[in-house]
């Protein structure tokens, strides 16, 4: 756990390397970064277990991204969570995608976090997009393959049950769609909420850092000067 002393030298550290790549953006480029930056959220979280298809998984990152979710977590116990280069289109570089060689480390990686677990299944009892509590608490929406489903022990270990629901002879969506659905309503709904939904400072400058090192063109010799100005001496 960081403590404030830890976060406050981190921001030190980062906010005037910030400052400095910045001048080799273009101003437009800059206000969009963190234009977009301001919206985006851990409050809710996106969770999926061996995620086989590359088009699956490339539109999970895809929906993540356009709906201002930084994080993705997957399970990776039978399969490589491996989005398509040319269908993520970049958008993988965003968010921060977090793996697990099995669900029991999953589950305790969200425990630890404080997050809810909400299994996205539709033979489950449980709310829909609307009447879910958004202010309750930070949680992650897990979603399993299209034909085995969420696995037992994370149905198990679920603390509450979403489902969006059909009126007509199919059962269920196919993962992207349910995501991009459930990800779309819940994301208007906790923004239009109360509840403390945005990073907060430190991930905000740790954010925009990693993506100015990836959007700015030489950006690791760039910042070699800049500390060797800061420490002429060190040369």
């Amino acid at each position: 756990m960081k403590t404030a002393n830890t976060e406050n030298n981190r921001l030190e550290w980062l906010l005037p390397r910030i400052e400095y790549l910045s001048g080799f953006m273009t101003d437009e480029r800059n206000a969009v970064l963190r234009e977009v930056l301001a919206r985006r959220t851990r409050y809710m979280t996106l969770c999926t277990e061996n995620t086989f298809h590359s088009q699956n998984a490339s539109a999970l990152v895809r929906n993540c991204e356009a709906f201002g979710i930084q994080d993705i977590h997957a399970v990776e116990s039978l399969c490589s969570f491996a989005p398509h280069v040319r269908i993520a289109r970049g958008t993988d570089q965003w968010i921060d995608i977090h793996k697990y060689p099995s669900t029991t480390e999953l589950i305790a990686a969200l425990r630890r976090a404080n997050y809810r677990i909400v299994a996205t299944s539709p033979h489950a009892e449980g709310t829909t997009p609307e009447t879910f509590d958004v202010n309750r608490g930070p949680f992650a929406l897990v979603f399993g393959t299209e034909h085995a489903g969420i696995s037992e022990e994370m149905m198990a270990a679920a603390d509450e049950y979403i489902l969006i629901p059909m009126c007509g002879f199919v059962e269920s969506l196919n993962v992207s769609a349910s995501a991009a659905i459930l990800l779309y309503q819940l994301s208007q709904r906790i923004r239009n909420s109360t509840v403390q939904w945005t990073l907060n400072e430190l991930e905000k400058a740790e954010t925009l850092f990693r993506w100015m090192m990836n959007t700015v063109r030489d950006a690791d010799n760039i910042l070699l000067r800049f500390e060797q100005d800061r420490n002429p001496q060190a040369d």
